[in-house]
């Protein structure tokens, strides 16, 4: 539209020097229709989000992780799962130590059973007996039972490993939610610094109308525009509220949980300090091997299931009365000795399942070991290039708004059409958008490199 055009055509005004005035005039009515929210502009009334945050729970980003480690149902779960492989450990156990059961056995018969007759007559089975015994056992030589007690304490320590791993990923889930609430937040603080831009603009495009200065056009475009920042507001609060939900769930509550802080990161290790990091430190790694080294020495044990076994057992009794084959009291031993020819294959069977287990634990490390190193090339890439890429936003989301400024001035100057102003709007909206996911992409990145090179948490 050319100069010429944008005249402003004022009923009982006329001349050039008139036009002059009612510039002058509405240059001077604009900072009290600026971006800077003068008593002139409406307020827009509080979201719900903000109305919420009065009684809302928040939790910095190490309480957060805390509290997550502690009532995460993934993370208890992984430690009564501990208490469970140490209670095998103690059934295993049990088949290598001694045993000691007693006995009571009370019997009545009808009338005594008597043998004989006359002065030779014999009470050979009482009417009343009472049988009293314990039964001692030891198993002096129990191979098969030795080794599993110590492949179930080893099974332990692999656990443990797990949990380890299990407490991780629920640390790591924690920080990303966490810092997706942040960003969630951000991202509306945009919308809504969008939507007063906006607002400020439908108020002086309404107003120079309302003047006689402006037109229909100019208001309608001010208007849609503000419309939309109002669309983007409400889903931008929507994704504030979905992201304090999850960080809640994670968090082990029953509401949602608000940020308090931002989160002071460790300092990004060294590409090659990552890498030695994730072979050594990282819990998932170190639960591999240690799944690989129980499978290898269950393997190697399995000579003990061709081995014979001894046990000796010993049982005191007493009986009232005494029968004609067992004293008042009395004792025996046994000892027996169970050597195994032949079981139908069972012990060829548990070796060759044992052998690829042994293969499946050893690939699966392989695998582990290489995805850890893939992550973290890929964290450190992504780290480093998020951080040029959060510069580069910062910078677009500052150009930004001093194009708006610009285009604003030159608007209410009569230099411009108010497209530009909302051209601009939307491109320092989006800019300002763009920041907040960049500096979250750059948080994420930061956590994604601790993480893989085993140092969170």
């Amino acid at each position: 539209m050319s100069r010429a055009g944008m005249r402003l055509q004022v009923p009982g005004v006329r001349g050039a020097g008139a036009r002059v005035g009612v510039l002058l005039a509405v240059a001077l009515l604009a900072p009290s229709l600026g971006r800077a929210q003068p008593p002139a502009v409406a307020q827009p009334a509080p979201s719900g989000v903000d109305a919420a945050e009065a009684g809302m729970v928040r939790a910095t980003f190490d309480d957060a992780v805390r509290r997550a480690l502690a009532r995460n149902p993934n993370v208890i779960v992984a430690t009564e799962e501990i208490r469970r492989v140490d209670a095998i450990v103690r059934q295993v156990r049990a088949l290598s130590l001694p045993t000691l059961y007693g006995n009571v056995v009370y019997g009545r018969l009808d009338a005594d059973r008597i043998l004989g007759g006359g002065p030779t007559a014999r009470v050979i089975a009482a009417a009343d007996a009472v049988s009293i015994n314990g039964i001692f056992t030891l198993p002096l030589v129990q191979t098969r039972g030795w080794v599993a007690w110590a492949h179930a304490r080893e099974n332990v320590g692999v656990t443990r490993l797990t949990a380890a791993d299990v407490r991780r990923q629920v640390a790591l889930a924690t920080a990303r939610a966490y810092l997706t609430v942040m960003a969630a937040k951000r991202v509306l603080e945009v919308m809504q610094r969008a939507r007063v831009t906006a607002k400020a603009h439908y108020d002086y495009a309404h107003a120079r109308r309302q003047g006689g200065v402006g037109n229909r056009i100019d208001e309608v475009r001010a208007a849609q525009e503000l419309a939309t920042d109002e669309a983007q507001v409400e889903s931008a609060e929507a994704n504030v509220v979905r992201a304090r939900e999850a960080l809640g769930v994670l968090l082990g509550v029953e509401q949602a949980v608000d940020t308090a802080d931002e989160p002071a990161l460790a300092t990004a290790p060294s590409f090659a300090a990552a890498l030695e990091d994730a072979e050594r430190q990282r819990s998932d790694v170190r639960a591999a091997r240690a799944r690989l080294r129980l499978a290898e020495n269950v393997y190697h044990d399995t000579w003990a299931d061709f081995m014979p076994s001894l046990t000796v057992q010993f049982q005191p009794f007493y009986q009232n009365p005494a029968s004609l084959t067992l004293p008042t009291t009395g004792w025996q031993a046994t000892f027996a000795l169970s050597v195994p020819f032949y079981d139908g294959g069972l012990r060829y069977g548990l070796r060759r399942e044992r052998a690829a287990l042994t293969v499946e634990a050893r690939a699966t490390l392989e695998g582990t070991v290489r995805q850890a190193r893939a992550d973290v090339r890929t964290a450190y890439e992504a780290a480093r290039r998020a951080e040029a890429a959060l510069v580069a936003a910062k910078q677009a989301a500052k150009l930004s708004r001093d194009a708006l400024d610009l285009a604003t001035l030159a608007y209410r100057a009569g230099a411009t059409t108010n497209i530009e102003v909302i051209d601009a709007e939307r491109r320092a909206r989006d800019a300002g958008t763009t920041a907040a996911i960049a500096e979250d992409n750059a948080q994420q990145a930061r956590i994604d490199l601790l993480a893989s090179s085993g140092r969170f948490p």
